[in-house]
């Protein structure tokens, strides 16, 4: 029996991969739906047979008849609706980044105490086949030491105003896809305390005449936040790590290259390859293997639906805990300090 009964907001874009998660799970089942933008609205009701359908997301949330809000919304609303659900009595499910800055998620996480609902962000490239396998192997060759980890693009700025304006996002690349490759590899790394930040964040080749993205035309004036970040990270464990993500780069990748290396005393890992680089200090020799990532035969977006389900079900600790999500925003945030003082920023 599908006992919880799920709310989502925001409908007009990514809610669209979490829909076969909550469909697939045999907990949940999707009752409602808020946006504000009504025709969109009335479509999403009719392709999912929702019948529920609010333009204020807060009306949704006030309804009692639900337990789980999923939200899908732009970033800058995702601390207030997040609040606003948990301290209606309701479990949530956040899409990345959690909040745009550190002092949000601050709240939400004590929002989530008070409550004793549970709440996680939807960093969905975690519950990728590849990136399960390298998550364990990364504790074999531990203490991992040094990482390298990049989300680059190759003019494929996203074009819908509501990435490329502060006020909606809190960020350009940094908070976009930075969010992804962070959290991924602070996850391999064991979620390590960060220690400080040296990092850049720039935009050169976005407002430049004849600009443009593959995605399709954008809007060079409105936009306010970068296309590219860099950022050099201490942790208190001595560890390090070299970040880089930019939606525009003259970068060798006809789209998107992402990748992590892991360098451990005992071994190297690469992802998405799936590549472990081992010594054999007997022998004098090296060795390269490839190794096999079970399929689990969901996407990954529908996964972390269906893995929340459970956590909640089971009431067990979510596969993504709001903390790995603070770490994550206090080196976002602080790349800008870095910028703008032009010093390395202390955690």
């Amino acid at each position: 029996m599908k006992d919880l009964r799920v709310g989502v907001i925001g409908v007009g874009g990514i809610a669209r991969t979490h829909m076969p998660g909550w469909k697939q799970s045999p907990h949940t089942h999707v009752v409602a739906s808020a946006d504000i933008h009504h025709p969109t609205l009335e479509k999403w009701g009719k392709e999912h047979q929702v019948e529920k359908l609010y333009q204020d997301p807060y009306e949704l949330i006030a309804d009692q008849e639900i337990d789980v809000v999923d939200i899908c919304t732009p970033n800058s609303y995702h601390c207030d609706l997040t609040v606003a659900a948990l301290n209606a009595g309701k479990h949530v499910l956040c899409e990345k980044p959690l909040a745009p800055n550190a002092s949000e998620i601050e709240k939400m996480i004590e929002a989530r105490e008070q409550s004793g609902k549970k709440l996680m962000c939807a960093q969905h490239f975690r519950f990728r086949d590849d990136s399960k396998m390298i998550q364990t192997q990364a504790q074999a060759i531990a203490p991992v030491y040094h990482a390298r980890s990049w989300m680059l693009r190759r003019n494929a700025l996203p074009v819908r105003d509501g990435f490329l304006m502060k006020q909606h996002s809190g960020g350009g690349a940094c908070i976009d896809i930075g969010v992804h490759v962070l959290d991924l590899t602070l996850w391999f790394m064991g979620n390590p305390e960060p220690k400080s930040v040296t990092g850049i964040s720039r935009t050169e080749l976005a407002k430049e005449p004849g600009a443009f993205s593959k995605w399709g035309d954008y809007n060079p004036s409105v936009m306010d936040v970068e296309e590219l970040a860099a950022a050099f990270i201490r942790f208190e464990n001595g560890a390090v790590l070299v970040l880089e993500v930019s939606w525009m780069l003259h970068h060798e990748t006809e789209m998107e290259d992402m990748q992590v290396w892991l360098y451990g005393k005992q071994g190297g890992l690469h992802w998405p390859s799936c590549q472990k680089l081992t010594s054999d200090v007997q022998a004098k020799v090296h060795s390269n293997s490839i190794l096999k990532p079970r399929p689990a035969g969901i996407e990954p977006h529908a996964q972390e639906c269906l893995e929340f389900a459970e956590a909640i079900v089971g009431n067990q600790a979510v596969p993504v805990p709001a903390e790995h999500s603070l770490q994550v925003m206090k080196i976002l945030n602080s790349v800008y300090e870095s910028q703008r003082t032009g010093k390395e920023v202390i955690l």
